[in-house]
């Protein structure tokens, strides 16, 4: 394919929308004491004072920006400034431990950091290591940070004199962190095609005009930029903005907002029913609410229906390919519950066998998925880039999945050991990596069980060396002095033995069967 001589990457939606609705309502982050909203003019004059700054220090194409912040139109001004440079947004997820971080930020290198002041001393934390590099250091908010400059004061300057960077469809806008099952997370290269391609494909199945969309996801997550944020930035929507997933303000805000859709993953719509202001909540101005992450239970569907009058459309999208993949619509919502729908407009999906070849209807195998919504690999990580695709172009997803025979896809199992607490990906050899570097542990393994709140929590599940003790209390606390708090286990079981494979693999759906019923291999 030729370059294109010009090409609306994402860098130009503001630009685009101040110039055809230049007053109409852009965003409003309701994460401020007083909410701050504004028009589409004012929120590409914000970023653009940024791209100047960030140019400045010499930020340019290719360059990464890292992001450590919570939500709120700082992240948004960082993500449509990196666009605007050509550069590669990275905005790291602020759930992880400090340690996690400077991880990544030394594989990646980036030009410059931008933190929030909740994160001031994690920063400072970093910098005291000498791992951090030669990161210009900038911050988002609260009181001046030593050797940082202030985003504020770039954002008092007066309207610069800025040209935005060139782009073309492949150039990567964005690197979303998809954590791995081999314990290291992998940087998702988005590139501006993608996003347009996942955007024209939201318009078609789900957004109108004049649509106000409240964002619950954090900003670090494929779900806060893509999955209506940056679409509704092309649309000329409105995104209301918060600074962390909060039950009973999410309700008060569909209410005074007036918003028309809402997304969020089964626990967050569990949580709302048990907010206070659940009974006398007003959620009429919703056209519907989108759920994702893991099946949304056929008793929320019907309770948000008989209470509110609320309908769902449910989907299933992941980081490297859309996220917009499949989708559910209302009216199918109780009659194929478990489905995560069918396929977007522009995205081709299979189940296939071992070998790669396509199966019938009802058949479980591997979900593959083929598009021009797909990411560009792994930034960095052409091994883990090559073995992702086949040579026909399918993306393997390593979901076990079915279709029936009107189409509609269902998620039977998944082929790696991955599991989803609260919407968010857990991968066990990240932790068992973890666990491994407890000097009593000889063996380990970590799986997903049921849990009531969350869906699914970890469980460690462990072999001690000849001769050590250690408790449950002590093993968890371990972990949590390593990993995010999402990713530590919520019990640990001790074992003579860990079930094995003719191979020498661990059986982990034989630690799952046993973990569900009272064992007398385990010592708890």
């Amino acid at each position: 394919m030729k370059a294109f001589e010009t090409f609306v990457g994402l860098g130009d939606y503001l630009g685009r929308r101040a110039i055809y609705s230049p007053d109409a309502p852009a965003f409003v982050d309701a994460g401020k004491a007083e909410p701050l909203r504004l028009t589409f003019a004012e929120a590409d004059l914000r970023a653009t004072r940024v791209a100047a700054a960030l140019r400045q220090l010499g930020v340019g194409a290719g360059d990464r920006v890292a992001l450590l912040g919570r939500d709120g139109i700082e992240h948004l001004d960082g993500f449509f400034a990196c666009a605007k440079l050509g550069a590669l947004h990275t905005p790291l997820n602020w759930r992880l431990h400090w340690r996690e971080n400077l991880a990544i930020l030394k594989r990646l290198e980036p030009r410059a950091l931008l933190f929030g002041s909740d994160f001031a001393a994690a920063v400072a934390d970093m910098r005291a290591t000498g791992e951090l590099g030669a990161a210009r250091l900038a911050h988002l908010d609260g009181e001046p940070v030593a050797d940082s400059l202030a985003v504020a004061e770039w954002l008092a300057t007066p309207a610069p004199d800025f040209a935005p960077t060139p782009v073309q469809p492949e150039d990567i806008a964005a690197l979303i962190f998809t954590g791995g099952t081999t314990g290291t997370p992998k940087a998702a290269a988005i590139s501006h095609r993608q996003i347009a391609w996942n955007a024209l494909n939201t318009v078609i199945h789900d957004l109108r005009h004049g649509d106000r969309y409240l964002n619950a996801f954090p900003l670090f997550h494929t779900g806060g930029l893509f999955v209506y944020t940056a679409p509704l930035a092309l649309l000329g929507g409105t995104t209301v903005l918060t600074r962390q997933f909060d039950a009973a303000q999410t309700l008060d805000l569909i209410a005074r907002e007036r918003i028309t859709v809402f997304a969020g993953v089964p626990t967050m719509y569990q949580m709302m029913t048990a907010a206070p202001n659940w009974p006398m909540a007003d959620l009429s101005s919703l056209r519907f609410c989108t759920s994702g992450g893991a099946p949304l239970p056929l008793t929320l569907i019907e309770t948000y229906r008989a209470e509110k009058g609320v309908c769902f459309k449910q989907g299933f999208g992941m980081t490297e390919f859309g996220p917009g993949v499949f989708a559910l619509a209302p009216e199918d919502a109780e009659r194929k519950s478990g489905s995560i729908g069918r396929p977007n407009f522009f995205i081709e999906a299979a189940v296939v066998d071992d070998g790669g070849a396509p199966l019938p209807p009802d058949a479980e195998g591997e979900l593959v998925l083929r598009g021009p919504a797909g990411s560009s690999g792994y930034f960095g990580d052409e091994r883990a880039t090559a073995a992702s695709r086949d040579a026909a172009g399918w993306f393997h997803t390593g979901d076990i999945a079915r279709y029936d025979a009107e189409g509609f896809f269902f998620i039977v199992d998944r082929k790696k050991d991955m599991f989803i607490s609260g919407g968010e990906n857990v991968y066990p050899a990240e932790i068992e990596q973890a666990l491994h570097a407890h000097p009593a542990v000889a063996m380990c393994a970590v799986v997903g069980v049921p849990d009531p709140k969350w869906g699914e929590v970890g469980a460690a599940c462990v072999v001690l060396k000849p001769g050590a003790t250690a408790t449950e209390a002590e093993i968890l606390a371990f972990l949590r002095e390593r990993l995010a708090s999402y990713k530590t286990p919520k019990s640990a079981h001790f074992f003579d033995a860990l079930p094995m494979s003719a191979a020498g693999k661990i059986l982990k759906r034989d630690l799952r069967a046993r973990l569900a019923r009272p064992s007398a291999e385990k010592s708890d």
